[in-house]
């Protein structure tokens, strides 16, 4: 499995303001869409391409583009939504499916309660979208489902990975590459990321 950590300056100042408990929620909001946007041209550097004839103000010549189609980006609710922004920002024609699972507080366990794709998921790229890849459940039982429904090609998208995590997707879906902008130190006893950046769903949205 391909973990791909992106390391550049402005990532560890961008994480710096997103680790700090006293950012408040727009700020943090904004900060996950630009990390998106940012983990979505990494994962893009082997977009196929086509070739096609445009007309520029000066001349006709042979141009390069990708079928926006062919990719469909699925965020994990409700968290992954807060990264869909910054996908779609730079590939608007992508189709958008959701996964609803959130996690049982004494098992740790991911719950399903929603799944919408698009069609054809085999003629696709599919990206799977969550801030925090934790224990992995939520990750791992998102991309059965969507193996099961068709999609081999794909790629999973987060802000921060745990090291329990890696190792969980790694034993299950050792063909899936993953891309972080932090890989952290270890989960505590409440399946918390540490040093993290606290719950991201909630302060993506500001419920708590």
């Amino acid at each position: 499995m391909s973990i791909i950590q992106l390391n550049h300056p402005l990532i560890s100042h961008k994480l710096a303001i997103l680790r700090n408990k006293n950012t408040g929620t727009k700020e943090f909001r904004e900060i996950i869409s630009e990390l998106s946007t940012l983990l979505c041209y990494e994962a893009l550097k082997d977009a196929k391409i086509e070739e096609n004839e445009i007309e520029t103000p000066i001349c006709k010549m042979k141009v390069q583009n990708i079928n926006e189609e062919n990719y469909a980006f699925i965020p994990i609710l409700r968290a992954g939504t807060g990264m869909l922004d910054g996908l779609i920002k730079i590939m608007p024609n992508a189709k958008i499916g959701h996964i609803g699972m959130y996690r049982n507080e004494e098992t740790l366990k991911p719950v399903k309660y929603y799944y919408k794709t698009p069609k054809n998921l085999a003629q696709r790229e599919v990206i799977v979208l969550d801030p925090m890849l934790a224990t992995g459940g939520s990750a791992i039982d998102a991309i059965t489902m969507l193996k099961e429904n068709g999609a081999t090609k794909l790629k999973f998208l987060c802000i921060l990975a745990a090291p329990e995590g890696l190792q969980k997707m790694q034993e299950i879906h050792p063909d899936v590459p993953i891309y972080c902008a932090a890989m952290d130190e270890r989960l505590n006893e409440n399946g918390y990321i540490v040093p993290g950046l606290g719950d991201a769903g909630d302060r993506i949205f500001g419920t708590k």
